[in-house]
């Protein structure tokens, strides 16, 4: 009996082949890899049932017609679900809940500089000047997270722990730990209103297409910062431009955006009060071996004929 192929088509592939073999499941599949910028030849699609992929060129999952598992890189998902060869009968699991650890930090390292000085003493250091700054605490003010999931969980576990009294929204409403009011989506005009920083870490779906805007922004406290560790789409970014310029909210950081690498003719670029990250929230050195597992325990489901771990459901769009 044919092993089935899995058919990784990645650059650095070898955290996951290994993985894979470490679980034991090395006698029990085919492993092909294909540098991501290559062509697999037309037998391999013809012949893998499993797929680990940043993702393939439009029209290529046609040629797989035994292709059943999709194993995404990534927690957001809308590059897979847009695709119009993307059949009912494939399974795709995101990447959700690797990035439990890296994102709340470099979300905390955000606020911190949004609230203390570091950034103007570098330049001070540099000019050899000393100059006496005060730092704002986090201590005490409210932070609002759109979108309470694993990595929102975990993120309310950390400001808690930095006596930050936490709000946000979660799509079933259930309670959250260390969370004091958790609103359905419903009630985010309550948790921007309330919060002295606002958290996007919502999926980027039909439904959120532009979730921030003017009238959104509007209801933020003048002082309020918003950053984005979510999705670009979050945000109409001309009303964002318009509000950080017009003193609506005070300022923002954003990690993700519409075009990466932003354009550089793009005005977040120009903003005093807009930080532009590359896209930094979720990498750390050992995500591919984070990743790999997820990957390793899916395949084992897989060939077990089990449902694969973090399912997508297509309907909600994650």
């Amino acid at each position: 009996m044919t092993k089935p192929l899995l058919l990784l088509w990645i650059d650095g592939a070898e955290p996951y082949a290994r993985a894979v073999s470490e679980a034991g499941l090395g006698d029990r599949l085919r492993i092909e890899v294909v540098p991501r910028a290559a062509t697999p030849d037309p037998v391999l699609l013809a012949e893998a049932e499993a797929l680990l992929s940043w993702g393939p060129p439009p029209g290529v999952l046609d040629r797989m017609p035994r292709l059943r598992f999709i194993q995404s890189l990534t927690a957001g998902v809308e590059h897979w679900l847009g695709r119009a060869d993307l059949r009912d009968g494939i399974a795709l699991s995101c990447a959700r809940g690797t990035h439990r650890v890296q994102m709340p930090e470099n979300i905390l390292g955000a606020l911190f500089h949004i609230t203390k000085p570091y950034a103007a003493i570098v330049a001070d250091n540099a000019a050899q000047r000393w100059t006496r700054r005060v730092s704002a605490t986090l201590a005490g003010s409210t932070l609002g997270i759109l979108g309470l999931g694993a990595i929102g969980a975990e993120l309310a576990r950390k400001a808690a722990a930095l006596e930050m009294r936490v709000i946000g929204t979660k799509r079933d409403g259930a309670a959250v730990p260390h969370v004091e009011q958790v609103h359905t989506p419903d009630g985010t005009d309550a948790v921007l209103a309330e919060s002295d920083f606002v958290v996007l870490l919502l999926p980027a779906t039909p439904a959120t297409e532009n979730f921030v805007d003017a009238a959104r922004l509007a209801r933020m406290k003048k002082t309020a910062w918003l950053l984005n560790f979510g999705r670009g789409a979050l945000i109409r970014d001309e009303d964002l431009v318009a509000a950080v310029r017009g003193g609506t909210i005070a300022g923002a950081v954003l990690d993700v955006f519409r075009t990466e690498p932003l354009p550089a003719e793009h005005p977040f670029w120009g903003e005093e009060h807009i930080m532009v990250l590359p896209h930094i929230g979720g990498l750390h050195p050992q995500r591919d071996q984070v990743v790999a597992a997820l990957l390793a325990e899916n395949m084992r489901r897989f060939l077990d004929g089990a449902p694969a771990s973090q399912l997508v459901d297509r309907r909600a769009g994650y």
